[in-house]
């Protein structure tokens, strides 16, 4: 496996407990998770016992949490709602992201709510700009993900967020299946967009009959990921993987609930991919 590789797993990806989510990246032999829900409630939205339980277990597991995922811009949340509840959940993440020992947070840009271009891109700009400044006076840094919203899709307008609000406190995830799931190829993107990614999820997926996507294991679908992988590593990527299969699990559809042996396999087959990588010279 390539030097610097650090690989994690979006845990309610496993199982909605956290013990569960815990024990899924052990017997990975990994020591870090990724949080989004805890039996099935969002890290900000768990009342304070509930999360400082977590925060112990997670202490006394040796368990290391990477990034955490916020409900901000996301596909439930237009940017024609209220944004005071962006700011009180960044509030409680900022309290929580210390005790977690973790700086990055999840966001995307907003679904538009029914706004034209111009007013949606300028609505959400003004957003994530002050969602930036007050990470910043945090010292945490949103990661912007290649999802919902109205950078979602489009390289040149995560560009545009990041260069244009000019904050340290807003950067990049990218997801390598999403792509496929939004009907574009994954690998030009990131070819623009990889000076500024800090965290990426690692997912595969083929276009269905349908046109639904379907999940499959990592290098099995048409996400590109080995060859995303490539790029990331030459371009001296310093984050980390993490694996969000889907395949137990579409949270923006609400269905299943987590499948650790899934899940175990799923990191497996990504471990194989990067070892394969390496072995082909693909380091940094």
């Amino acid at each position: 496996m390539p030097d610097g590789i650090r690989l994690a797993g979006v845990g309610d990806e496993a199982a909605p407990g956290l013990a569960d989510q815990i024990g899924a990246v052990a017997e990975l032999g990994w020591n870090r998770l990724e949080l989004r829900t805890i039996g099935g409630t969002p890290v900000a939205r768990l009342d304070e016992r509930a999360f400082r339980g977590a925060a112990e277990r997670l202490r006394a597991a040796g368990t290391d949490v990477p990034a955490v995922a916020s409900k901000i811009g996301d596909w439930s949340r237009p940017v024609t709602g209220d944004f005071a509840i962006d700011l009180d959940e960044l509030e409680v993440l900022a309290r929580r992201c210390a005790v977690l020992g973790t700086r990055l947070v999840r966001v995307m840009s907003y679904p538009s709510g029914g706004l034209d271009d111009a007013e949606w891109g300028r609505r959400a700009g003004e957003r994530l700009r002050e969602l930036a400044l007050r990470a910043e006076d945090h010292g945490l840094v949103l990661a912007h993900e290649n999802c919902t919203g109205w950078a979602g899709e489009r390289a040149d307008r995560m560009l545009d967020l990041v260069t244009g609000i000019g904050s340290p406190a807003l950067r990049l995830l990218f997801d390598i299946g999403n792509g496929v799931a939004h009907g574009y190829r994954p690998l030009p993107m990131l070819r623009e967009i990889v000076p500024y990614v800090v965290h990426v999820h690692v997912k595969d997926a083929r276009a269905g009959t349908d046109g639904e996507a379907v999940f499959v294991p990592p290098g099995a679908g048409q996400a590109e990921v080995a060859e995303c992988l490539r790029v990331l590593l030459r371009g001296g990527y310093a984050g980390v993987l993490s694996i969000e299969p889907h395949i137990a699990l579409r949270p923006h559809l609400g269905s299943g609930t987590g499948d650790p042996g899934a899940f175990v396999a799923y990191g497996r087959a990504l471990e194989r991919l990067i070892a394969g990588i390496g072995s082909a010279g693909g380091g940094r």
